[in-house]
């Protein structure tokens, strides 16, 4: 009895890892992030809830057409709110909950959309991004993207902290940015991390895209 429990056991181990398996492997192309996005926000609106998501990364530049690579996940960076956006350091229950009900629905990883690099928030974001959004109404959600010249910002910021061989460093080519948008988007990277290894990276990245800076102009 106790092998044929623990045969047992192992099946059910082995049918939820597999499960789970592919669950974590399903990317977001642009057409399943727009189904995805249209499924919760029809939830959400069914329930009679409205939420509005500031979003930035993959998701983001999926939607603006910028990149084709699909995404794992959509990341939240703040919550709209009528002052403005708020910090999202978790997102609302509400919210959570249909997150994952569309997860099941569709075969996703349950935090396909997840609060994600929220302490950009802690040191202020690109001055004047708010203008520059452009909001996505899908029902119950409306999704707030950045726009290019802001993402120019913060894929520098993350090339700096990854490399030129990280996804980040590919995109920043990709948005095609001036030398003028890369030392305002030096300047606010600055902000974030003063410190001089950062610095010393940040004019190393700069200078592979063909911008090169002193001390003193960042």
């Amino acid at each position: 009895m106790l092998d044929s429990f623990s045969i047992g056991e192992e099946a059910d181990r082995a049918s939820y890892l597999h499960d789970s398996c592919v669950r974590l492997a399903r990317m977001l192309g642009r057409d399943g992030l727009d189904e995805a996005l249209t499924l919760l926000g029809a939830l959400l609106a069914e329930r009679g809830q409205r939420v509005g998501l500031l979003i930035v990364g993959g998701g983001n530049l999926l939607l603006l057409g910028v990149i084709d690579r699909p995404t794992a996940d959509v990341d939240v960076l703040g919550l709209a709110s009528p002052s403005g956006y708020v910090k999202a350091s978790a997102l609302p229950g509400f919210l959570t909950a249909a997150v994952r009900d569309v997860a099941h629905a569709l075969g996703l990883n349950e935090s396909w959309l997840n609060a994600g690099p929220t302490d950009l928030m802690d040191l202020g974001l690109p001055p004047g991004l708010a203008g520059r959004v452009s909001v996505r109404d899908y029902g119950g959600v409306q999704i707030h993207l950045v726009g290019p010249e802001d993402l120019i910002f913060f894929k520098l910021y993350a090339a700096v902290d990854q490399g030129e061989r990280s996804k980040h460093f590919v995109d920043l080519r990709t948005l095609e940015p001036t030398p003028r948008q890369l030392v305002d988007a030096a300047r606010w990277t600055r902000t974030h991390d003063p410190s001089p290894g950062f610095l010393g990276e940040l004019q190393r990245i700069l200078a592979l895209l063909g911008v090169r800076v002193s001390d003193g102009d960042v």
